[in-house]
């Protein structure tokens, strides 16, 4: 919608419209005033009614604007409009102000941002960035894309397919794309003063996605068959809940035998060590007996070949990516298991520990979360499968009190004074 608005830094007025899908703000001489926004007003009404008509010329009120090559020749009559209206009395480098190249802009925002971010999505940003942006939008001005450009955009997303799969990309990965350049418009329209494109420009709806956690019968099979190598690090994942990230980096000085702790301080992202997820993420699990062995009987394995509890031959922490290739989805298909990634164990561990009756509370604190929300949020519909506590026994504790008449619930009083006294006179 057409807008007539003020600039910050000088308090000149600007005519902020669209023509031929291009957003087009043009910088007059005239100062921020009632009266001015009124003379202003009529030049806009008759510029929008031109637009409707299909006869604007952009000459014809902007002859100085550099926006004008991009549409109409000049006419005799520009001039003389423009100037009633005092929209030429800047030269032509104040009446159309630029803004930087997207290339550019977003090497700034990049510099100024990746000082809060872990060095893993610091990557993932510069992915999007160098991979998909730039290459879209680099040449142009970030106040000259517009909100159809995006709406474009994300639709030619929706119908790109996935990298090595024959599949689109999903709802999930396109606005995990789309984040940077909200950020980047946003920033830029926030400091050039420039509608942000993004306006009622939502998210795409993602598909809820459902854990699926191993029963204890899976449980079992699985590390009664896995390589011996790998029994001891499976089974720290199933009993403790442990991210990926944080078993695979769990290092011997965080392992604490005699308080029987692992002290969650650290992950590994990309082969390198990384500050934990979040600061709810700093912990301390509580070894179960079962897990307390197998970490004694890792340290005889590894505990002077390497600072990484789970290692590799060089003494390098685990590459999550060939574990799961190469061990991990083999041994499912050969249990006849349905595929499901490692981090299931980590839900696993979540659905046994509230099966078996531990507090909630206590059972999110192992987690990492802060609050309980998350743990009844996405695991509580697993607890009758798992322990038959369906509400059955609230059922059969209602039935047999309401049907025992034996010993009734209230005494109502029978005797005539009685009754007097309980009357409402």
């Amino acid at each position: 919608m057409a807008s007539i608005r003020g600039r910050r830094d000088n308090g000149m007025l600007f005519l902020d419209f669209r023509y031929r899908d291009v957003r087009c703000r043009e910088q007059t001489a005239l100062t921020d005033t009632a009266a001015n926004r009124k003379r202003l007003q009529k030049v806009l009404d008759r510029i929008e009614a031109d637009i409707a008509a299909g006869t604007f010329d952009y000459r014809r009120f902007f002859p100085g604007s550099k926006n004008a090559a991009r549409f109409d020749v000049v006419t005799a009559e520009a001039v003389g409009v423009s100037q009633a209206a005092g929209l030429v009395a800047l030269s032509p480098a104040l009446s159309a102000p630029t803004t930087p190249l997207f290339k550019d802009f977003a090497k700034t925002w990049y510099q100024e941002k990746e000082v809060e971010w872990r060095r893993s999505y610091k990557s993932t940003v510069l992915a999007v960035l160098d991979g998909h942006l730039i290459l879209r939008f680099g040449e142009k001005e970030v106040g000259q894309i517009t909100k159809a450009d995006v709406l474009a955009y994300r639709a030619e997303l929706g119908k790109a397919t996935a990298k090595g799969k024959a599949t689109n990309l999903s709802p999930a990965r396109i606005n995990k794309m789309l984040n940077p350049l909200r950020q980047i418009l946003n920033e830029a329209a926030d400091r050039f003063d420039f509608r942000t494109p993004f306006d009622n420009v939502k998210q795409l709806k993602t598909k809820r996605t459902d854990v699926d956690p191993f029963t204890l019968v899976e449980v079992k099979q699985i590390l009664d068959t896995v390589r011996p190598d790998f029994r001891h690090y499976f089974t720290v994942r199933f009993f403790t809940g442990m991210r990926t990230g944080e078993v695979d980096g769990l290092q011997w000085k965080y392992v604490d035998f005699d308080n029987r702790l692992i002290l969650v301080r650290e992950t590994i992202v990309g082969g390198e060590e990384e500050y934990t997820k979040t600061d709810g993420s700093q912990r301390d699990i509580q070894m179960s007996q079962i897990v307390f062995e197998a970490l004694k009987a890792q340290f005889d394995a590894t505990g002077k070949l390497s600072k990484f509890v789970f290692c590799n031959r060089l003494g390098q922490a685990l590459d999550h990516k060939n574990v799961t290739n190469r061990m991990w989805y083999p041994l499912l298909r050969h249990l006849g298991l349905k595929k499901r990634r490692p981090y299931q164990c980590r839900h696993t561990a979540a659905t046994l520990w509230l099966a078996s009756g531990e507090a909630p509370e206590w059972i999110a604190r192992q987690l990492g979360h802060t609050t309980t929300e998350m743990l009844f949020r996405v695991y509580s519909r697993y607890v009758p499968n798992l322990t038959r506590r369906d509400g059955s026994a609230f059922e059969r504790l209602i039935t047999q009190t309401l049907a025992d008449k034996a010993q009734p619930v209230m005494q109502i009083p029978t005797c005539p004074a009685d009754r007097k006294e309980y009357s409402h006179e």
